[in-house]
């Protein structure tokens, strides 16, 4: 509509805001009443559920529908908006519901440990479909996603990877658009001379500029969400028109890339894919005076202007590109910010390498023979250098090296990611664990840089003493009490309330199932009909009326529930988990980040030679990485605390009662017998 309306620019204007403004409207509505937890990213959310925390919402039926179709109406709608962190998301709702329908024939797909491995396959499906990048994708989601990763999945993540990647060219093939399976976005630099050595340095600082940039992005993208949070007024406004906002958003980066008027300088025409080949391209732009250095049926020519040279409309896309990413992103929709960062990098190399072809014509090599520097290179440099800083991840590199077809110029790439990582990572989280910041989900910060006078606390200092739990010899009261008090999804076992003995943990859905099956509707109905029974054997001589009747029986209902809540539990036709993790109360903090990340756990009991004192979570481990180790209901002990004098007598002699308490809680625990599961016995176990 905007070519076939040119010569009328107000209508051309309105065609160019209105159908990405609907567009965005359209999916920040559907996504509001569909499923709300499909907005945004979905990166910070699956590395929150890969960490043990639970997050049933966010891997619905109807998650799966708000995501992929307002994914791609976002998209349609051209702003700077990215596909690729949706794209994992989608890909780990579709592997949580194929588990959900292999469940029907296979007990397997229900156990937990069997989703999280397909949903850390999921990850590399969702990175490899975008780029038709396999190898790139399975890397990029081991650094992005995990912080320990089963080698396991290695195979299959790649084997997902690589047929994802294979069907999306496959249909490039099909559709006619491709003669055969190629790289994405093939290039044709320069094999037999790369690059000159002397290069090194302006990759380097190509690496250095893209780590401040990439912090900088993350730090932008942050505040712009804290500014609106923060102002009472604007959030109140907007919490009542929840599509004011996406509207607005649309309609300033629209306007400001209308071609006809400031778009014109910024290469508004060509959609992010375009913008990339044309930055990839393998001519120099340096000399744009000459219109013959433009192939004229190419969309280089979109950055040619006669007014100003190259160099400016490259520093206005940049500039321009940056903030209306970073703005963009925090619009209710579902996006990702991975390729409008590419795209920026991109051509931030891309100003770098016309700079270098313009300051060294004939090249910087120094024997005589000319090997003139391509600027598509550094745009290639660029591209991976500014999307690991945002995302703290080297895999970027080995997709660029994908999606361009060419290995040729690893060094100068590898040594621009790795320098931009050092910088990022020294001053800004990655973009995914800002955004788990922004929306405080429960997830488990990393011990990094600055963590190291933490490494002196231990359990007991930040663990809850006072913990829930029921004993062996407890009554269905018992269990009803606890079940009311709180929420929690596991229950210590303890052989008494006096010893504290830790004989296992009992899931909160097995309880439910105890008290249940004890005051249940069977139960019920049997009581009354022995009642029943027993009454037709007396010989009645008064018959009350219908009212007492009914009221004698709620009564004596009420009595009979009393009694058998009274009743001592049998946890016979009950799983119990024999061995749940424990910590002693000297584990060290680090050592305690460790187990949880590893483990994938969200909480674990503390214990004292088999008593239990406490119980540690994810939410107390959080708080004490994060420097607020003051919580209530914890014994806060200074940090060299730690450090006792284990060389005193009364020491050995406390070591010594220890010791001989501990035999007696053995011998006195191997008397018990812990229920378990019935199951048959083996038939050598029979023969004996």
């Amino acid at each position: 509509m905007y070519v076939n309306l040119e010569g009328n620019v107000f209508l051309q204007y309105l065609a160019w805001v209105t159908y990405p403004v609907v567009l965005i409207t359209f999916s920040a509505g559907f996504t509001q009443i569909l499923a709300p937890q499909a907005v945004g990213s979905g990166i910070p959310e699956i590395k929150t559920i890969l960490r043990g925390v639970v997050l049933k919402e966010c891997l619905t039926f109807k998650t799966f529908v708000a995501k992929v179709i307002g994914l791609t109406s976002a998209l349609g709608s051209g702003m700077p908006l990215g596909k690729e962190s949706p794209f994992v998301h989608i890909a780990s709702l579709g592997a949580s519901l194929l588990c959900k329908f292999m469940s029907l024939f296979g007990g397997i797909y229900e156990n937990e440990s069997r989703n999280m491995e397909l949903l850390s396959v999921a990850c590399a499906v969702g990175v490899s479909c975008v780029f038709a990048a396999p190898i790139g994708g399975l890397l990029f989601s081991i650094e992005a996603m995990s912080t320990f990763f089963t080698v396991r999945n290695y195979w299959r993540g790649f084997f997902a990877a690589t047929v994802t990647a294979f069907m999306y060219r496959v249909l490039a093939v099909w559709n006619r658009d491709e003669v055969t399976i190629t790289a994405l976005l093939p290039t044709n630099f320069r094999q037999d001379f790369p690059f000159d050595l002397q290069e090194l340095p302006a990759f380097a600082v190509l690496g250095i500029v893209s780590g401040f940039g990439g912090a900088l992005f993350v730090c932008l993208n942050r505040q712009i969400v804290q500014l609106i949070r923060n102002q009472k007024t604007i959030k109140k406004f907007l919490m009542k028109k929840r599509l004011l906002y996406p509207a607005l958003v649309t309609l300033l980066v629209s306007t400001l890339t209308f071609p006809p008027g400031f778009g014109q300088f910024m290469a508004a025409k060509l959609t992010q894919m375009e913008s990339l080949e044309t930055l990839l391209d393998n001519h120099t732009w340096s000399k744009q005076g000459i219109p013959e250095e433009f192939d004229s049926n190419s969309h280089s020519q979109a950055w040619k202007h006669p007014q100003v040279n190259v160099f400016v409309t490259l520093t206005l896309f940049v500039v321009m590109k940056f903030w209306m990413s970073a703005l963009a992103m925090t619009m209710p929709v579902p996006c990702g910010a991975f390729m409008p960062v590419f795209v920026i990098g991109a051509a931030l190399g891309r100003l770098v390498g016309e700079s270098m072809a313009t300051w060294f014509p004939d090249g910087v090599h120094s024997d005589g023979t000319i090997y003139p520097i391509e600027p598509g290179v550094y745009a290639a440099v660029g591209a991976a250098a500014l999307s690991g800083a945002v995302t703290h991840t080297v895999s970027t590199a080995v997709v660029v090296f994908e999606l361009t077809g060419q290995i040729s110029h690893i060094l100068p790439v590898m040594i621009a990611v790795i320098l931009a990582n050092a910088v990022a990572q020294s001053l800004q989280p990655s973009l995914y664990d800002s955004l788990i910041m922004i929306k405080k989900l429960p997830y488990l910060p990393e011990l990094g840089w600055g963590h190291h006078e933490k490494y002196n606390i231990c359990v007991e200092d930040i663990m809850i003493r006072d913990v829930m739990y029921i004993t062996l010899n407890c009554c269905y009261r018992d269990l009803h009490d606890v079940l009311l008090a709180g929420h929690l999804k596991t229950l210590a076992l303890l052989e008494s309330s006096e010893s504290m003995i830790l004989l296992g943990s009992i899931e909160r859905a097995q309880l439910q199932a105890l008290l249940s099956l004890q005051l249940g509707r069977p139960r019920r109905l049997k009581y009354l009909r022995d009642r029943a029974t027993a009454e037709s054997r007396l010989s009645v001589v008064s018959h009350p009326s219908s009212e007492d009747g009914s009221t004698m029986v709620n009564q004596e209902i009420a009595e009979w529930e009393e009694n058998q809540l009274d009743e001592q539990v049998n946890f016979d036709n009950c799983m119990i988990d024999p061995a749940p993790i424990q910590l002693v109360e000297r584990t060290s903090l680090h050592k305690t980040h460790t187990i949880f990340s590893l483990l994938g756990l969200d909480h674990a009991y503390v214990t004292s030679i088999g008593r239990l004192i406490g119980v540690v979570s994810l939410k107390e481990l959080q708080k004490a990485i994060e420097g607020s180790v003051a919580v209530k209901g914890v014994n806060v002990r200074p940090p060299l605390a730690s450090f006792r004098d284990s060389g005193t007598s009364g020491t050995i002699m406390n070591n010594e009662n220890k010791a001989r308490d501990l035999h007696k809680l053995w011998n006195r625990r191997k008397s018990m017998s812990l229920p378990q599961e019935h199951r048959a016995s083996d038939p050598d176990e029979k023969s004996k």
